[in-house]
Protein backbone atom coordinates (compact mmCIF):
# COMPACT_ATOMS: atom_id res chain seq x y z
CA UNK A 1 0.00 0.00 0.00
CA UNK A 2 3.17 2.34 0.78
CA UNK A 3 4.79 1.71 -2.38
CA UNK A 4 1.36 2.49 -4.12
CA UNK A 5 1.37 5.50 -2.27
CA UNK A 6 4.50 6.82 -2.82
CA UNK A 7 4.28 5.66 -7.00
CA UNK A 8 1.26 8.04 -6.96
CA UNK A 9 3.07 11.01 -5.22
CA UNK A 10 6.12 10.45 -7.60
CA UNK A 11 4.03 11.11 -10.94
CA UNK A 12 3.92 14.28 -9.63
CA UNK A 13 7.19 14.56 -9.74
CA UNK A 14 7.86 15.11 -5.93
CA UNK A 15 11.29 14.92 -4.53
CA UNK A 16 12.05 12.10 -2.12
CA UNK A 17 11.72 14.77 0.96
CA UNK A 18 8.53 16.06 -0.20
CA UNK A 19 6.98 12.49 -0.76
CA UNK A 20 8.78 11.57 3.08
CA UNK A 21 6.89 15.02 4.39
CA UNK A 22 3.33 14.08 2.51
CA UNK A 23 3.63 9.97 3.79
CA UNK A 24 4.38 11.42 7.26
CA UNK A 25 1.21 13.34 7.23
CA UNK A 26 -1.21 10.74 6.14
CA UNK A 27 -2.98 8.73 8.78
CA UNK A 28 -2.40 4.98 8.13
CA UNK A 29 1.57 5.83 7.60
CA UNK A 30 2.29 9.15 9.82
CA UNK A 31 6.46 8.76 10.64
CA UNK A 32 6.12 5.14 11.28
CA UNK A 33 6.01 4.82 7.80
CA UNK A 34 7.64 8.03 6.83
CA UNK A 35 11.00 7.28 8.31
CA UNK A 36 11.84 3.94 7.39
CA UNK A 37 10.59 4.73 4.07
CA UNK A 38 13.45 7.75 3.70
CA UNK A 39 15.85 6.09 5.24
CA UNK A 40 16.02 2.28 3.41
CA UNK A 41 14.17 3.41 0.46
CA UNK A 42 15.34 7.08 -0.43
CA UNK A 43 18.79 6.21 1.40
CA UNK A 44 18.03 10.03 3.20
CA UNK A 45 20.76 10.28 6.16
CA UNK A 46 18.75 9.42 9.86
CA UNK A 47 18.68 12.74 10.88
CA UNK A 48 17.58 14.54 7.59
CA UNK A 49 14.64 11.79 7.64
CA UNK A 50 13.96 11.98 11.39
CA UNK A 51 13.57 15.75 11.30
CA UNK A 52 11.43 15.69 7.94
CA UNK A 53 9.08 12.78 9.58
CA UNK A 54 8.38 14.73 12.95
CA UNK A 55 7.64 18.11 10.97
CA UNK A 56 4.78 16.56 8.92
CA UNK A 57 3.88 14.24 11.23
CA UNK A 58 2.25 17.11 13.47
CA UNK A 59 1.24 19.19 11.01
CA UNK A 60 -2.07 17.41 11.12
CA UNK A 61 -2.65 17.79 14.64
CA UNK A 62 -3.77 21.50 15.49
CA UNK A 63 -6.76 21.55 12.68
CA UNK A 64 -7.46 17.89 13.77
CA UNK A 65 -7.75 19.10 17.17
CA UNK A 66 -9.17 22.27 16.74
CA UNK A 67 -11.66 21.65 13.66
CA UNK A 68 -12.58 17.99 13.79
CA UNK A 69 -15.37 18.41 16.08
CA UNK A 70 -17.16 21.16 14.59
CA UNK A 71 -16.72 19.86 11.15
CA UNK A 72 -18.11 16.31 12.70
CA UNK A 73 -21.55 18.69 13.96
CA UNK A 74 -21.90 20.44 11.12
CA UNK A 75 -22.19 17.27 8.85
CA UNK A 76 -24.22 14.50 11.11
CA UNK A 77 -27.14 15.43 9.48
CA UNK A 78 -25.56 13.72 7.06
CA UNK A 79 -26.11 9.64 7.22
CA UNK A 80 -23.18 8.27 5.79
CA UNK A 81 -20.82 10.84 7.64
CA UNK A 82 -22.40 10.74 11.17
CA UNK A 83 -21.99 6.65 10.84
CA UNK A 84 -18.54 6.73 9.78
CA UNK A 85 -17.77 9.07 12.95
CA UNK A 86 -19.84 7.09 15.08
CA UNK A 87 -17.75 4.11 13.88
CA UNK A 88 -14.23 6.44 14.05
CA UNK A 89 -14.43 7.93 17.54
CA UNK A 90 -15.72 4.40 19.00
CA UNK A 91 -13.14 2.98 17.45
CA UNK A 92 -10.87 5.41 18.78
CA UNK A 93 -11.97 5.07 22.00
CA UNK A 94 -11.74 1.63 22.49
CA UNK A 95 -7.92 1.50 21.56
CA UNK A 96 -7.53 4.81 24.21
CA UNK A 97 -9.38 4.40 26.62
CA UNK A 98 -6.82 2.86 29.44
CA UNK A 99 -4.00 5.51 28.18
CA UNK A 100 -6.59 7.99 28.33
CA UNK A 101 -7.15 7.78 32.43
CA UNK A 102 -3.74 9.24 33.06
CA UNK A 103 -4.82 13.12 31.04
CA UNK A 104 -2.01 14.17 29.20
CA UNK A 105 0.33 11.82 30.16
CA UNK A 106 -1.66 8.82 28.61
CA UNK A 107 -1.80 10.73 25.30
CA UNK A 108 1.96 11.17 25.51
CA UNK A 109 2.30 7.31 25.72
CA UNK A 110 -0.48 6.52 23.87
CA UNK A 111 1.12 8.39 20.81
CA UNK A 112 4.43 7.58 21.55
CA UNK A 113 4.06 4.14 21.50
CA UNK A 114 5.08 2.71 17.19
CA UNK A 115 1.97 0.59 16.66
CA UNK A 116 -0.35 1.11 13.98
CA UNK A 117 -3.51 3.21 15.31
CA UNK A 118 -1.69 4.56 17.89
CA UNK A 119 -0.04 7.74 16.17
CA UNK A 120 -0.89 11.24 15.89
CA UNK A 121 -3.88 11.55 13.95
CA UNK A 122 -5.53 9.03 16.63
CA UNK A 123 -3.87 10.32 19.42
CA UNK A 124 -5.79 14.03 18.45
CA UNK A 125 -9.04 12.13 18.16
CA UNK A 126 -8.70 10.80 21.22
CA UNK A 127 -8.08 14.23 23.16
CA UNK A 128 -11.10 15.39 21.96
CA UNK A 129 -13.03 12.49 22.44
CA UNK A 130 -11.71 12.21 26.31
CA UNK A 131 -11.58 16.43 26.50
CA UNK A 132 -8.00 17.02 27.08
CA UNK A 133 -7.33 20.82 26.59
CA UNK A 134 -5.46 21.31 23.40
CA UNK A 135 -2.65 23.84 25.43
CA UNK A 136 -2.20 20.03 27.13
CA UNK A 137 -2.92 17.98 24.39
CA UNK A 138 -0.78 19.30 21.49
CA UNK A 139 2.58 19.21 23.75
CA UNK A 140 1.59 15.82 24.79
CA UNK A 141 1.33 14.67 20.81
CA UNK A 142 4.82 16.69 20.19
CA UNK A 143 6.35 14.82 23.15
CA UNK A 144 4.72 11.50 21.87
CA UNK A 145 5.41 11.77 18.26
CA UNK A 146 9.26 12.99 19.13
CA UNK A 147 9.32 9.44 21.44
CA UNK A 148 8.04 7.48 18.81
CA UNK A 149 10.51 9.13 16.01
CA UNK A 150 13.16 7.83 18.15
CA UNK A 151 12.24 5.00 18.61
CA UNK A 152 11.51 3.83 15.05
CA UNK A 153 14.84 5.86 13.89
CA UNK A 154 16.56 3.84 16.17
CA UNK A 155 15.36 0.44 15.01
CA UNK A 156 15.96 1.84 11.11
CA UNK A 157 19.24 2.80 12.06
CA UNK A 158 20.26 -0.44 12.91
CA UNK A 159 18.95 -2.53 9.96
Amino acid sequence: MLDAFVEFLRNFRLNKEAITFIVSMMPIFELRGAIPLAVLHFKMPVLTAYVISWVGNLVPVLPIIYFLEPIRKALSHIKIIDKFFTWFYARTYKRSNKAMQYGAIGLTLFVAIPLPVTGAWTGSVAAILFDIKPRYAFPAIILGVTIAGIVVTSFVAIF
